[in-house]
């Protein structure tokens, strides 16, 4: 059954709104001037790590370097990405850099 225009326009909306809403959520609990909790703060430091780690292994998961192409172009692309945020210590630009060359490299060299 396809969704209609007007209750896709209210899925947009509630997502917007809840988007909105977990952004501005730090904020209102915790007003400039305001002491942040010890336990947040360990939160500010160990979650991104974590989280990154986390995506990773669930990237990585399904490499078999027993079979063509041995996980070739998951080492590759991961390499740049190390190499580039050690290098130039931006997210967007290592990310995204790694992600079109494993495209390049999946659909190109390792067909």
């Amino acid at each position: 059954m396809p969704i209609s225009f007007s209750r896709s326009v209210i899925i947009i909306v509630l997502v917007a709104i809840t988007t909105f809403a977990t952004r501005l959520f730090p904020f209102v609990l915790f007003p400039k001037g305001r002491k942040i909790p010890k336990s947040v703060e360990y939160l500010g430091k160990v979650l991104p790590p974590a989280v990154i780690g986390m995506l990773v292994v669930y990237c990585l998961k399904g490499v078999t370097p027993l079979s063509f192409p041995f996980g070739l172009p998951e080492l590759i692309a991961s390499a740049i990405v190390v190499i580039l945020h050690v290098w130039k210590r931006n997210n967007l630009l290592s990310i995204g850099v790694g992600t079109v060359l494993y495209m390049v490299l999946v659909q190109t060299v390792f067909k």
